[in-house]
């Protein structure tokens, strides 16, 4: 039996890198010829010279506020795309589920098999073709029952469409049925084993889990284990689909072949150096929702090296965090992408952290700055910038190079609320 889904989780790095800059232009031109909001967004760009990652990080990061805003617009005038103008296929044969989300965004599900690209995390969680699936993600409104559903197709497994809910009925099935395994939340996966404790229901053939949707920490993943069940965590979005997936090895999160991810500093769409906490944004090769450096607002972070299970594609360290950290600041709300355009305006800063302290009414602002050396002057000039740009005071501090925490903030509130 092979350790691997297919042939792409082992290729050569360079191979792979050139695969995926190789069908960039092409996604580029598509999305531009099909896709109203990116022939706005990524006018007079010309694609066939978008094949590098220095050429695509050239191009502007669509957030999901903006996709939100964007199909608001299309909702307000009536007779629009509900999709904002992104998606590159209309109702009909070519699109057989439209979903939502909170917010409400709407996403459409293509035709293609394995339409989110699931199934390659569920075979990382040891699921394997001929086996039961008891999936107790939400089939209604939003795409999560639908992602593992399509993904156990493809892989060749059968589903039980479990759902939320009914705690004693799925204990009920999973007895009955005697699945292979478990796709839902982490959380939900523990009250089915402890409803089962206290019904008296053993579930031996529940022996593996893929689990997304919240954090999945070490002390639930071992409690699983000591019940006879691997969890195995995979990293998804209704807007990309699948984003990367745990292994074997469980050495952070291995990404997908079907994307090309970027971490960029927040508020900005410059990436940062590799290993450096930063904003996930992910450009997908679907061509039926094309969606171009996408910014899902999560943090994380590039672990060195390959993974063990011999999957050589770049691995992330998992979810950090939000990187929206807008705060309000003396009645005024200030952005990530504020401190980024002051510190573009001072190459000799390295990096920089603004630290909201104070009481509620009593805010301070302090933007620690690291800098080799700082010129005589410059933290004044410094200051000068945040206040034309945020309209509002700040004391600046330098601090030694590599100082400050690799965490992804720029904005740390550290006010007391008490």
């Amino acid at each position: 039996m092979t350790d691997h889904y297919d042939t792409l989780e082992t290729r050569a790095p360079a191979e792979r890198e050139a695969a995926l800059m190789a069908a960039l232009p092409a996604q580029i031109a598509h999305a531009q010829a099909r896709s109203a909001a990116f022939a706005e967004l990524l006018r007079g760009v010309p694609a066939p010279s978008i094949g590098s990652r220095a050429a695509l990080a050239q191009l502007p990061v669509t957030r999901k506020h903006e996709l939100l805003e964007r199909q608001k617009a299309a909702r307000a005038v009536g007779g629009g795309s509900v999709f904002g103008g992104f998606a590159a296929i209309a109702p009909g044969p070519r699109m057989p589920r439209v979903f939502a989300s909170p917010g409400t965004i709407y996403e459409p599900e293509g035709t293609a098999s394995d339409y989110w690209r699931v199934a390659r995390a569920m075979f990382a969680a040891g699921f394997r073709p001929g086996e039961l699936v008891h999936n107790c993600f939400s089939y209604h409104f939003v795409p999560a029952g639908s992602m593992m559903e399509t993904g156990a197709h493809a892989l060749g497994c059968t589903v039980f469409a479990g759902g939320t809910g009914q705690t004693e009925q799925q204990v009920q099935a999973m007895a009955e049925l005697r699945p292979a395994g478990y796709a839902g939340t982490p959380s939900f996966l523990k009250i089915i084993v402890d409803k089962a404790a206290e019904m008296g229901v053993a579930l031996p053939s529940v022996s593996k889990a893929l689990v997304s949707g919240e954090a999945f920490p070490p002390s639930l993943r071992d409690w699983l284990a000591a019940r006879g069940i691997a969890g195995y965590q995979c990293y998804a979005t209704a807007d990309l689909g699948l984003i990367a997936y745990e292994t074997t090895a469980r050495e952070g999160l291995v990404l997908d072949e079907g994307v090309i991810v970027e971490i960029v500093r927040p508020g900005t769409g410059d990436p940062v150096p590799e290993g450096e906490v930063g904003e996930l944004v992910v450009t997908t090769l679907n061509p039926d929702y094309p969606l171009i450096r996408f910014g899902t607002g999560d943090l994380s972070a590039v672990l060195p090296g390959t993974c063990p299970s011999g999957r050589t594609n770049t691995r992330i360290k998992g979810w950090m965090g939000r990187a929206d950290q807008t705060t309000k600041i003396r009645g005024m709300f200030v952005h990530p992408g504020q401190v980024a355009d002051v510190v573009r305006r001072f190459p000799e800063v390295l990096k920089a952290r603004l630290v909201v302290s104070g009481e509620m009414a009593n805010d301070r602002m302090t933007l620690k700055v690291e800098a080799a050396s700082l010129p005589q002057g410059l933290a004044q000039k410094i200051g000068e910038a945040i206040r034309d740009v945020t309209k509002l005071r700040a004391d600046v501090e330098p601090v030694a190079p590599g100082s400050l925490p690799n965490d992804g903030k720029v904005i740390e509130d550290a006010r007391s609320y008490e």
